[in-house]
Order: C-alpha cells, then sequence, then structure tokens
C-alpha cells in the first residue's frame, strides 16, 4: 500500500452535503488497516424528507445533529450497518452516506470478511462496504478521529456524474448520488441517459 493520504479537516464536511458528497469522491476512505478510493456517495439533509434527520432528531439519528465529520452509522433491514459522515455545522441534520470504495488495501481482509473473492463486489453497496470494512454501530456518534476512521485527501479529481438516489421513496428526483463516472466498483450503474 502506498502512504495514505493527508486527512480532510473539519472545514472539509462543514459545508452543504451535496457539495461534500461531490468532493468526497476520490477521497481514500479506511478503517482498521483496509480501505480504498471512494467512488459513490449520497447527500441527505433535514429538509430533505427522504433524511433520517427530516422529521427532526431521534435516538436513531441524533449523530446527524452533530458537528461536521461525525460518524454517523445506523443499521437497515436489521441486518445491513450504513455509514454517514455529518455535514454542516451542528444542529442541521445533514449528512453524505458512503456506497461504494473501490477497495485498494487490504483486500485478503475484506474478502475474508466478505467471503468471496470478487474484488468489484467486496465494497459496491452500503452494507457491503460497512462489512468489509468492519465497520458497526460502535462508532456512532464519534468524531473521525475518535472512531479511527481516516477521510484522505484526493490523489487526483475524477470525473463527478449525478443521479438520483437509490431505495428510497420520497424525493426521489433529486440528483443526490455522486459517483466516479467511469468507476466499475459502483453499487448500481448509473443510467444511460446520464452515462452518456
Amino acid at each position: 500500500m502506498t502512504r495514505r493520504a493527508r486527512a480532510v479537516g473539519r472545514a472539509f464536511f462543514d459545508r452543504p452535503p451535496q457539495v461534500v458528497a461531490e468532493e468526497i469522491i476520490g477521497c481514500e476512505l479506511s478503517y482498521g488497516g483496509v480501505g480504498g478510493v471512494i467512488v459513490e456517495a449520497e447527500a441527505y439533509g433535514q429538509r430533505d424528507p427522504a433524511s433520517h434527520s427530516f422529521r427532526g432528531e431521534t435516538r436513531r439519528c441524533r449523530a446527524m445533529f452533530g458537528p461536521p465529520g461525525t460518524v454517523y452509522v445506523y443499521l437497515i433491514h436489521g441486518i445491513h450497518w450504513c455509514l454517514n459522515l455529518v455535514t454542516e455545522e451542528a444542529g442541521t441534520g445533514a449528512a453524505v452516506l458512503i456506497r461504494a470504495i473501490e477497495p485498494t488495501h487490504g483486500l485478503d481482509v475484506m474478502r475474508e470478511r466478505r467471503g468471496m473473492d470478487d474484488e468489484r463486489l467486496l465494497c459496491a453497496g452500503p452494507g457491503r462496504l460497512t462489512q468489509a470494512l468492519g465497520i458497526t454501530g460502535d462508532i456512532d456518534g464519534l468524531a473521525l478521529r475518535e472512531a479511527h476512521l481516516h477521510v484522505g485527501r484526493r490523489r487526483e479529481v475524477p470525473e463527478v456524474a449525478f443521479a438520483p438516489r437509490i431505495g428510497i421513496s420520497q424525493a426521489t428526483d433529486l440528483p443526490w448520488r455522486m459517483v466516479a463516472r467511469d468507476s466499475r466498483f459502483l453499487s448500481r450503474p448509473i443510467p444511460r441517459s446520464i452515462a452518456a
């Protein structure tokens, strides 16, 4: 593995979730010695009916109202952990869901955790990603440094495409799913009309 990129600072996250979701594409993500490059993320804000924070602070989404750079991890369908990073000022209830990474280091560990060899599918989707990295609700509500979660600066700027978010029933028209356009590690391909 090459030397990891310098971590982004709190100011990186102290911006609207749409901005952070776009600019986090190409950043490095690592946890416990495994990780890769972020290739897919989704933005969620408090005035967004698809967001957990839409109805205000609850026990489940309390971390979303923390300071920028707070880790928000929740369980979906009772089995899959999802990793989010809080954006904007404390109390805003905005975050970015990390949907997929291109795995670059610790692949043997990730393969063992996932019980599969297909590199493309190791971290293609929020539940797969957290399983491969070993992320659970234990780090929910912690700051990145306290959680030992590293988000490193981009080494190069990818071409980012904007698409509708996945797996939601409200605000489905918002193009708040950001992806590295040419990545083969996405959780789902982007629509042909956007890919063209």
